[in-house]
């Protein structure tokens, strides 16, 4: 096997799957809309990905159906400290700061393949709540590569970058939206870049899928940590 597919298998932790060229192929370059790359049918998970002008690096969108109410999947997200049990190839998360009911960053430490420093970045969350004119919750997840000091001997990711939207359809079921642009920086390729940024969306929705059947969340009576709703 070609030793750069390896190490990116090994990037993902997916070693029970193979890559099939369908992952790696790019998108036209005429082509600046949004194209279904993965349609999961099973677990009501579809995956896009789109070219943005002037850019080699794909831009990805992900939504799922969850059989979860929309405060379950608000108390997962909001749970920086088990990141790691669902969040896509960290090795480390740390929650930062609070800065009010509306806002708090986190850090991340990403896994890289054999022979490239791990990747770190910091993440502001900025919270639009749901209200009567906006039925939905959002979050805005920014990069902030300045808010710390570099950590040798990880390299600070250039952007990652998400919007997170919950819908709610039912008292037992939430739309997940989340669209975003990934940059780790650095001498990684575009084309391995477009592959984990098909790979991790649909990781972290299956994750979170997983994680809102869990007693300390579906079960909670505690108040939600954020205001998520006006």
């Amino acid at each position: 096997m070609n030793k750069k597919i390896l190490a990116l298998l090994m990037l993902v932790g997916a070693t029970q799957v193979s890559a099939n060229l369908d992952d790696l192929r790019d998108v036209s370059p005429e082509d600046n809309g949004w194209k279904l790359q993965k349609n999961d049918s099973r677990h009501k998970i579809k995956v896009y990905i789109k070219n943005e002008e002037g850019q080699k690096i794909r831009s990805f969108k992900v939504e799922a159906v969850i059989d979860a109410p929309i405060e379950t999947l608000l108390r997962v997200q909001s749970d920086v400290d088990n990141y790691m049990r669902w969040y896509f190839a960290t090795t480390e998360v740390k929650f930062l700061k609070k800065v009010s009911n509306r806002e708090f960053y986190f850090y991340v430490v990403h896994d890289a393949p054999i022979g490239l420093p791990d990747r770190d970045v910091i993440l502001r969350t900025v919270i639009e709540p749901m209200n009567k004119k906006q039925p939905y919750v959002q979050l805005k997840m920014t990069s902030v590569p300045d808010y710390m000091p570099i950590r040798p001997p990880y390299e600070r990711m250039v952007a990652e970058n998400y919007i997170v939207r919950y819908t709610p359809l039912s008292k037992t079921q939430t739309l997940r939206e989340v669209e975003g642009f990934i940059n780790p920086g650095g001498s990684s390729p575009a084309w391995a870049i477009n592959f984990v940024q098909g790979k991790g969306p649909y990781t972290n929705m299956m994750g979170i899928r997983r994680m809102a059947t869990l007693p300390q969340y579906k079960d909670s009576k505690e108040p939600l940590p954020y205001e998520f709703f006006e």
